[in-house]
């Protein structure tokens, strides 16, 4: 299988594009929420020296923007969403996630996405600590979705049952977000793909 999804091209170095300002890291101050449906029905908050020491890997993926270029072989570390699920289980009938970043903005995602064994809640780019404008602390990063489901300053996630858009979804992008399949637009959606 080709790693160039149709309608990309391979960047020279790697663009940072992003919506809003750059917010400020305070570690002391800092939390992650997973909430919604869980399986105990009660919401998890993680301080950063919590978050920080859960099991971390590291992974070399690419990375497809919607703008139609992709970085190739980045090499990236942090928290994989697996661990997320396990140390806060969603209910069973959970079907669906949406990642929540600094200042509201969010992306919606299907469990089986979230769930994937490359979706990782990343900390580190190039073994270094993300840069501010790349998501510092923590960003999302499922690689074979186009990157806006990665949302960037990831504060929490919540857990649902039922579909919701996030912030570009309700902007016109595609519910899903596949770039081998050219998800860009919500007018190119199927029946099924997303909420009415």
């Amino acid at each position: 299988m080709p790693r160039l999804p149709p309608g990309q091209y391979v960047s020279q170095g790697r663009p940072v594009i992003h919506y809003g300002r750059v917010p400020k890291f305070r570690p002391e101050r800092w939390t992650f929420l997973v909430f919604g449906a869980t399986a105990s029905g009660e919401e998890h908050s993680f301080t950063w020296p919590e978050f920080s020491a859960l099991p971390r890997i590291a992974l070399v993926a690419d990375f497809h923007c919607v703008t139609k270029f992709t970085a190739m072989g980045i090499e990236w570390a942090g928290v994989p969403a697996e661990t997320l699920l396990r140390e806060v289980p969603p209910a069973p009938d959970t079907r669906h996630v949406m990642i929540w970043g600094e200042y509201g903005y969010s992306a919606n995602v299907r469990m089986s996405d979230f769930a994937a064994p490359t979706s990782l809640l990343a900390t580190e780019l190039d073994g270094q600590p993300l840069s501010p404008e790349r998501g510092h602390p923590v960003r999302m990063l499922i690689p074979h979705l186009y990157a806006w489901k990665s949302v960037k300053w990831v504060r929490g996630v919540e857990y649902l049952r039922e579909d919701r858009r996030g912030f570009w979804e309700e902007r016109g992008y595609h519910n899903i977000a596949d770039p081998w399949a050219e998800q860009r637009y919500s007018y190119q959606e199927n029946p099924g793909d997303g909420p009415p």
